[in-house]
Parts: C-alpha cells; sequence; structure tokens
C-alpha cells in the first residue's frame, strides 16, 4: 500500500513516521547516530525493513529538521520534498489533538511556539531553554550529562529543597495564587542544603515552569487558551504534575498527545497531502 514518509532530520536523532491513506498513522520511530546524515539513512532503511515496505510502496519522502538541509538528493530515488519546520509543527500538532486553534509548544533543544488557527499556521517565537539546558546545566552540576541518569535521579529528589514556593514566603492565601505555586526557581537551595537527586528534580522542573510561562505569556492578549506540547522533552514525568498545576494556575489547558515526540515528523507527512490538492 502507498505510503507517504515524513521524517524529521535533528542534529543526530532522525524521527520517521509514515501516513497510509492520508489519515493512519504507521510505527512511528527514531533512530541516533553521530551525524545527521547516518541518522536519516538508517532510519529509513531501519523503517523500510521493519515495517516490510518495499520501495515502491512509497509514494513521497517530505523532509524537515535542522539536519534536513544538507539533503540535497532524493532519498534512494524517491521523490523527496522539504519541508517547513514550524509548518509541520503545526499540522502534526492539529492532526494529533484535534484541535482548530492551539499553540504548539515544541519542546526541542530549544523550544519554538507556533499559532495555528485553522489553516493560518504561523511561527510567533520561542525560548532557548530545552533539552540543550537540561543536558548543559546536569553536566556542570551533576557531572552527568545523560539524560535517562538525570530522570532517573529526579524521582527521587524532592523540589521543596530547591524552589522557594509561596507557602515558604506567605503566611496567609494570596488572590489567584495557590500555596504550592514556585515564588523562585532554585530561590532555596541556599539554607536546604540539596542533594544531587534533588538538583536533578529542580532542573528539569526549572526547563518545564519556563518554558510553559513563556507558552501562556506569548497570549497574553491572543485569546489561545490549548497548548498542545510535543518533542522529546514530554517524555518526562514530571510533566505529569507541573503542567496540570499550570492550567489551574493561569485558566488554560495543556494537551501531550500520543506521539508527541513525532508530531513534527508526522506534520510533514500530511503536508504532502496538502500539496499534493494545491491547483
Amino acid at each position: 500500500m502507498s505510503q507517504v514518509i515524513g521524517i524529521d532530520v535533528g542534529g543526530s536523532t532522525t524521527k520517521i513516521v509514515g501516513i497510509e491513506n492520508g489519515t493512519h498513522i504507521k510505527s512511528p520511530m527514531n533512530i541516533t547516530a553521530n551525524d545527521p546524515i547516518t541518522s536519516l539513512f538508517g532510519a529509513f532503511g531501519k523503517y523500510l525493513y521493519d515495517n516490510n515496505i518495499a520501495l515502491e510502496d512509497v509514494e513521497h519522502v517530505m523532509l524537515t529538521g535542522v539536519g534536513a538541509s544538507g539533503v540535497t538528493t532524493p532519498i534512494y530515488g524517491l521523490p523527496t520534498t522539504h519541508v517547513d519546520e514550524f509548518r509541520a509543527d503545526g499540522l502534526g500538532a492539529r492532526f494529533v489533538s484535534g484541535l482548530q486553534q492551539l499553540i504548539v509548544v515544541s519542546m526541542g533543544t530549544g523550544t519554538t511556539l507556533v499559532r495555528v488557527d485553522g489553516d493560518d499556521i504561523a511561527h510567533i517565537g520561542g525560548i532557548s531553554m530545552g533539552g540543550g539546558t537540561l543536558q548543559g546545566l546536569s553536566h556542570l552540576l551533576l557531572k552527568d550529562s545523560h539524560i535517562q541518569d538525570v530522570i532517573e535521579m529526579a524521582q527521587h529528589g524532592d523540589i521543596s529543597r530547591i524552589n522557594l514556593q509561596i507557602k515558604d514566603i506567605s503566611k496567609g492565601d494570596i488572590e489567584g495564587l495557590p500555596m504550592h505555586a514556585t515564588a523562585s526557581l532554585f530561590g532555596k537551595v541556599l539554607n536546604s542544603n540539596p542533594n544531587d537527586n534533588d538538583i536533578a528534580k529542580g532542573l528539569i522542573c526549572m526547563v518545564l515552569e519556563t518554558i510553559g510561562s513563556c507558552a501562556v505569556l506569548s497570549q497574553v492578549n491572543g485569546g489561545f487558551k490549548d497548548y498542545v506540547l510535543i518533542g522529546n522533552l514530554t517524555l518526562l514525568p514530571e510533566c505529569q504534575t507541573i503542567f496540570p498545576m499550570m492550567e489551574s494556575l493561569y485558566g488554560v489547558r495543556f494537551h501531550i498527545p500520543e506521539h508527541a515526540r513525532y508530531c513534527t515528523a508526522l506534520g510533514a507527512a500530511l503536508s504532502y497531502q496538502q500539496q499534493s490538492m494545491k491547483p
């Protein structure tokens, strides 16, 4: 059966997903290698092999991501097209969330924000906070840059030893602010003697809280209430506690859809349909 393959090529990690009949998502996967070209061809070859797909079954290959710029020839002779990454983010997040008005929060090495209003998709900004920040600070403070190690450490950490919370500085309720809300990231470490597990927890929470606040504040006058989180950081367990807390704080909705980490590759594949329908 004919498939359109969407490939999101990062610096060393490539994510790939197929679309059958324009709607069916088939076997998302990712491959890591030392460089983007090796990662790209490794992911493509493994995807075809694992899913028993012949080259003649591939209708089109859609490429996006920072590593895709170095690819200037068709992939294995197949029709190949490059797609703007921000548009791919928007199409993928819109498809998996079922929403027509949303802000896409793409949490990668850094974080980008994309506004989706029906078919109007636009990049509206971002911040230099993301997985790269978490990895770099973990290397400096914990002497360990392996994210899985940091995640495991954080599961045993106590955030109350890291962040100064409203309850630490106020004896009474403050209108609109729950007592457990963060008053100052890392504002408590001078007096709490945190261990490495606490620091790991603090780093993850700092990155996620900063991203969430930035996304919401980007829409103070924009009217959007739905934020769809995509990218590798959606796998962090802390997402399940931090973003619900921020929902109650800001009166918005955060969504982490199925296949969140593959949304950009998915959006690249979906963009083929739109191109095909153009007169």
